[in-house]
């Protein structure tokens, strides 16, 4: 994937990246509360030598993640990217990316359990840090949605390995039409590992940090003492599953559309899909549905190095404006 840039190994970089010891716990808390902790450049550097430094530290045993405010990660801090190429070079994109793709595989092979608390907005490069992980939290004030078909971009941070592994072509649905998913649904769907009341949190996160093992079935049976099944709402986009795998299995956009245009135009859900779909770049379309169905025969570091190739495609603009337009106008 790339080497580690050069650096101290002592975690943060800045004070975008807290770091809190508490035994052989580390807990690494993203600290741009009011970016809702969009990942920058400083916050991955930080990541990737703190991932690195505690997989070598037998006194680091457990890893917690969460986010400062009321968002886990809203994602990469793809503005600055945008800007940069404007102003100057893709390259800055290209480094960015290539970091922040290593930091997402190291987090997916990583030998230590790592629990993501994901309160609050958890969106694409926010699920890289997160969903690669052992363990993931969600909560009743989850939302998760991976928006990047509506920016001129696609899924990256390795979402084509984990979404299409999501029930027959759920996956595919969440990717091309943005949706948003709650905490309920996100551990429905397996995106997250376990479920817990947001006023259970800080009893949960005191019991974390008495941890002194790298046991993930420990880990595992202390999560769960504060776990429970929440159930999905009435309108769960997860209760049209059969409708779902009926359009999204086709094997073009348009082929997609087409069939939930003759499915039901009376349901406001079909509508509402259409319209999301509708409304997204074509081009972005095309290629997240193609890098989803690749991804299901592919490991995750696989789908990490080919979407890094196609993220640096998209932004050298060798397929389309939508990109950069995407995330202007944003």
């Amino acid at each position: 994937m790339a080497s580690l840039p050069p650096g101290g190994a002592t975690g943060a970089d800045s004070d975008q990246l807290l770091v809190e010891a508490n035994g052989s716990t580390r807990t690494l808390i993203l600290n741009r509360p009011k970016q809702l902790n969009a990942l920058s450049s400083e916050m991955i550097m930080g990541l990737l030598r703190s991932f690195t430094a505690y997989e070598k530290d037998d006194g680091v045993k457990l890893l917690i993640m969460k986010g400062k405010g009321r968002a886990f990660c809203a994602g990469g801090d793809v503005a600055a990217v945008v800007r940069s190429i404007n102003n100057d070079s893709w390259k800055y994109g290209a480094d960015f990316f290539r970091y922040e793709f290593l930091l997402n595989y190291i987090i997916a092979t990583y030998s230590k359990p790592q629990v993501s608390i994901l309160a609050g907005i958890v969106m694409g490069g926010g699920a890289g840090v997160s969903l690669h992980g052992r363990f993931r939290v969600a909560t009743e004030n989850t939302v998760f949605a991976m928006p990047e078909t509506a920016l001129g971009l696609f899924p990256d941070i390795g979402a084509s390995y984990f979404l299409s592994r999501l029930p027959g072509f759920y996956g595919e649905y969440v990717a091309l039409a943005g949706a948003r998913l709650d905490g309920a649904e996100m551990h429905a769907c397996g995106l997250a590992t376990h479920f817990v009341q947001i006023n259970r949190l800080q009893s949960l996160e005191e019991s974390l940090k008495k941890v002194d093992t790298s046991n993930p079935f420990a880990v595992c049976g202390i999560i769960d003492q504060f776990a429970q099944q929440p159930p999905l709402k009435e309108n769960s986009s997860l209760n049209r599953l059969e409708i779902i795998n009926k359009c999204f299995s086709k094997g073009t956009v348009e082929e997609i559309i087409s069939a939930l245009e003759t499915s039901n135009s009376a349901d406001e859900w079909v509508a509402a899909t259409i319209q999301s779909l509708k409304m997204a770049s074509p081009t972005s379309l095309k290629i997240s549905l193609r890098s989803i169905r690749e991804g299901r025969t592919q490991t995750v570091g696989e789908c990490l190095r080919r979407e890094y190739r196609m993220v640096c495609h998209v932004m050298r603009g060798d397929f389309s404006r939508d990109f950069f337009e995407g995330y202007i106008n944003r």
